[in-house]
Order: structure tokens, then C-alpha cells, then sequence
């Protein structure tokens, strides 16, 4: 089982030398795979050193798009069998990997989720993110009938076969909902692991905001009804 890992990257050249270091100590990554979402702050310099190591490639974007874009085109690009998406700025911890890619390996299921509210450790900040998490992921099981607890997860795990045929349209932090919204109506089977969390704070470069949280419901209440 080939493992592709797809990096988005935006403005993150203090992270993803890190990043791609302890992609790489897991041993599982077949290829590594980052998309540079048009970032301005040296960010592609260090990516220029790191594409020269094996199993690593670096596309880029002339100007940036959003994260759901630079996902959309890792994926187009991978060439594994399991795609995992990985976020460039060190709150999900690749020492994960092992037990995302498990109910997969054991053929339980198609799609995997690194759930943050399974009870696993985590940095204890960002009370209204939490609770915005929540409601969305409230809302997902509402209107698609399911008992996701992290909806907007960025560790999401999935074979080849789920993404082909799927159109996916998200520039932003939309894609998480739109692929959720996408899977739960293709009836794929949909695991979820407890994995650790380390968030950042705004001032330590987050990027995701209450824009994208209104974005996240209209894309719910839309994929509901249209492909």
C-alpha cells in the first residue's frame, strides 16, 4: 500500500522543513507531496532544498488560493494508493500515522478520521474554535444522518477509489465539509481514530477565521442537495 502524503503550505518557513522531517521518520510516506499556495515569506526557498530528497516532490502555485485549492491539487497529482492530508504547521503530529492507516489496512474502511475529541492529549486553548467545531460537526450528522465527532479535522485518510470520480470545488477551509459532505453521501465506510492535537494561536499563525466557519455551514446545507 503506496502512501501518499499532501502538504499544503502557505507562508510556513519556520514549520515545514519540521514537518517534512517527521513525515519522513515515520517510514510510511511513499511520497510527500507539497503544494506552496503562493506564500511570501521565504517559504519557497526552503521548499527549493527540501525537493532535492528523495520521495519529495514541490508544486506550486503562482499566486495563493486557499488550502482547499492546494489540497485539490495534491490530490490531482498523487500516485498512491491511500492519500493522507497533512497540514504543514505542526498541530497534527505524523506519529499518528500508524493508527489512521490501520482500519484501512485491515480493510474496516475507505475513509479514516483523526478525531481531536476521542479523548487523546491535546494543548488546551481555543475555546470557541472547540465550540465551533462542535456545532459544525453537529450540524454534519444532522443533516447526513452520521455520528462524526471531528468533522473538520485536518487528518483525513482515504483510498485512491474514494477521490476518483468525486468533483471537489473548495478553494478555502470548505473542503472539509465539502468532502465530508461527499463521502457520507457515497456511503463509504468512515472511521474515526483519537489523535493528539497541538493548535496553534492566532498569534502564532493560524489562519482559519469565523468567515470560514459560515463558508463551512453554506457548503453543508449545499452539498446536501447537489453534487
Amino acid at each position: 500500500m503506496n502512501l501518499s502524503v499532501i502538504i499544503p503550505v502557505y507562508n510556513e518557513k519556520n514549520t515545514v522543513r519540521e514537518i517534512v522531517r517527521r513525515v519522513q521518520a515515520t517510514g510510511l510516506a511513499w511520497e510527500i507531496i507539497l503544494i506552496d499556495d503562493g506564500s511570501q515569506d521565504g517559504t519557497r526557498e526552503v521548499l527549493a532544498e527540501i525537493e532535492s530528497q528523495n520521495g519529495v516532490r514541490v508544486i506550486l502555485h503562482e499566486k495563493n488560493q486557499g488550502k482547499g485549492a492546494a489540497v485539490r491539487t495534491g490530490l490531482q497529482n498523487a500516485r498512491g494508493d491511500v492519500f493522507l492530508i497533512q497540514d504543514a504547521d505542526l498541530e497534527y503530529d505524523p506519529r499518528e500515522y500508524a493508527g489512521l492507516l490501520k482500519p484501512i489496512e485491515e480493510n474496516l474502511a475507505d475513509v479514516v478520521y483523526g478525531s481531536r475529541f476521542l479523548g487523546a492529549p491535546h494543548r488546551a486553548i481555543l475555546f470557541w474554535n472547540m465550540v465551533a467545531n462542535k456545532l459544525l460537526t453537529l450540524m454534519t450528522n444532522i443533516l447526513y444522518n452520521n455520528i462524526l465527532t471531528d468533522m473538520e479535522t485536518g487528518y483525513k485518510v482515504f483510498r485512491r477509489e474514494v477521490f476518483e470520480n468525486m468533483q471537489l470545488r473548495a478553494n478555502r477551509f470548505d473542503f472539509e465539509p465539502e468532502f465530508t459532505a461527499k463521502i457520507l453521501k457515497r456511503n463509504v465506510r468512515v472511521y474515526e481514530v483519537p489523535i493528539s492535537f497541538n493548535p496553534r494561536e492566532y498569534s502564532e499563525g493560524k489562519k482559519i477565521g469565523l468567515r470560514d466557519a459560515f463558508e463551512a455551514v453554506w457548503a453543508l446545507l449545499k452539498y446536501r442537495f447537489v453534487d
